[in-house]
């Protein structure tokens, strides 16, 4: 007999109405609360999960989902809450966006799983393609595929050593890159991700990067000036394999660098041989009101690392660009058993296809149009808002002490459950730990969006 905690999360399931002509599930897109969060439900599933899940993987809510769609998350108990977090820049198309759904059901009755490097399909020939279309540039380009953010990043670095024959990688403040060895050694925050886990890959330098609210002003080209003077005393021009840069930045506090500051890294790489990549996992695909960040300014890196909302939740990264530098390894040099799932290549074929043909770039700016006037003008009316920044969905507020630029980490965390506690999904990031970021879904509604963002400002406004 199942548990009694999946009887009565399937009871909320099979109590969400479906479509007569489809039989899709129909979940109303609107914040609903009938428990306190958590509800009972969670709450014991909870329980279960600290009986049989290792105590480091953590969760930002106390509540287990049953259901998605929207802009909208359906947990055990039958709350809906507003989704502001996207399960961090994943769900960009939606969590079941109709042509994600049936193109998985259709390549699941076809065949799971035969590994590309054994048996190829032509599913991952086709996302290879798009990606080659897509990304930024005209070249000839080639992409290889992989499961997560860290796996492309780290095959980034991987495929520009084997073309330079160089070492040396370069990385940056606040930046993130994923939790394995490699990545972790490229990650700036130590906790929680790097604590306890070293030593770490060698060959990483870090340089400084343009952080507009916190560098003093300085100009985009100034900025690259200073990171540039720190990887020539460093490492030297010669020496460097790659340098790595989310175009803005994720868990480091969705940090936009200044005007100017990314064409003068691509320069400084194309004149020293460098690879300059572009980790473009939470940035990417509509997110930033672009496809992908880097065109706001025109950059075309020599590779771009793909993951997140590539394939509308299932799990798929990449890494695109140059055709030469990607031809670099040895047959046999890139690869892994599960990189480019055939489920996986369907759902990102789909998400493509629903972003072009669902407008969603444009979706994405006139989601920034919504979110940003209310955080500006709350802003003016409270100085614990040091800064309002980023593009698109891709939103962020710093929070700081009064009257200051001193971090507040405890009040983004005391902001954060509150919304929690009202049915508002909103994610926290930033070295400090102090930055509520705003990652909806595209497909959320404007009033879903201003009701969360509401909630968002008051509960700000009451905590002292």
């Amino acid at each position: 007999m199942p548990p009694r905690h999946a009887i009565r999360a399937g009871q909320v399931l099979d109590s969400i109405e479906r479509s007569p002509k489809t039989g899709r599930m129909t979940i109303e897109q609107r914040r609903i609360l009938t428990t306190a969060i958590p509800g009972p439900v969670s709450a014991g599933l909870m329980a279960r999960k600290q009986g049989a899940v290792a105590a480091g993987v953590g969760t930002t809510l106390p509540v287990f989902a049953v259901a998605a769609d929207g802009g909208v998350v359906v947990d055990a108990d039958g709350n809906q809450l507003i989704d502001l977090g996207s399960g961090i820049a994943v769900t960009t198309v939606g969590a079941r966006a109709p042509r994600v759904v049936e193109a998985v059901k259709a390549q699941a009755d076809a065949f799971t799983h035969t590994c590309f490097m054994i048996t190829p399909y032509e599913g991952y020939v086709a996302v290879a393609e798009a990606l080659n279309r897509l990304t930024p540039g005209d070249h000839d380009k080639r992409t290889a595929l992989f499961n997560s953010g860290a796996e492309a990043v780290e095959n980034a670095v991987k495929i520009a050593r084997a073309y330079t024959g160089r070492q040396a990688v370069v990385v940056f403040d606040h930046a993130y890159h994923g939790r394995t060895n490699l990545t972790l050694a490229m990650t700036a925050k130590n906790q929680p991700y790097k604590r306890g886990f070293g030593p770490f890959a060698a060959e990483v330098y870090r340089a400084p990067v343009s952080y507009p609210y916190r560098d003093g002003g300085l100009d985009g080209a100034t900025a690259a000036a200073r990171a540039l003077d720190v990887i020539e005393k460093q490492v030297g021009g010669t020496e460097v394999a790659a340098v790595v840069i989310e175009p803005i930045q994720g868990e480091g506090g969705f940090v936009e660098p200044a005007p100017g500051f990314l064409p003068a890294l691509a320069e400084w790489c194309r004149a020293n041989s460098a690879v300059f990549v572009a980790d473009e996992v939470q940035s990417g695909f509509a997110r930033t009101g672009d496809l992908f960040a880097c065109n706001h300014e025109g950059v075309v890196p020599d590779l771009v690392a793909t993951a997140k909302g590539i394939a509308g939740g299932l799990p798929l990264s990449a890494v695109t660009g140059r055709a030469e530098i990607m031809d670099a390894p040895q047959v046999g040099g890139l690869g892994g058993t599960y990189g480019g799932n055939p489920l996986a290549c369907a759902a990102a074929l789909a998400a493509i296809e629903t972003i072009e043909a669902d407008g969603l770039v444009a979706r994405a700016r006139q989601i920034e149009e919504l979110i940003k006037p209310r955080l500006l003008l709350a802003q003016k009316e409270d100085d614990r808002i040091g800064d309002v920044r980023g593009r698109g969905a891709m939103i962020a507020v710093e929070l700081v002490q009064p009257g200051t630029s001193v971090p507040a980490p405890e009040l983004a965390k005391a902001v954060a459950t509150a919304c929690h506690q009202q049915g508002i999904i909103v994610l926290t990031c930033g070295t400090y730990g102090n930055v509520l970021r705003f990652l909806p879904p595209l497909t959320i509604s404007d009033d879903l969006l201003v009701e969360a963002l509401e909630i968002v400002v008051a509960s700000l406004r009451e905590i002292s």
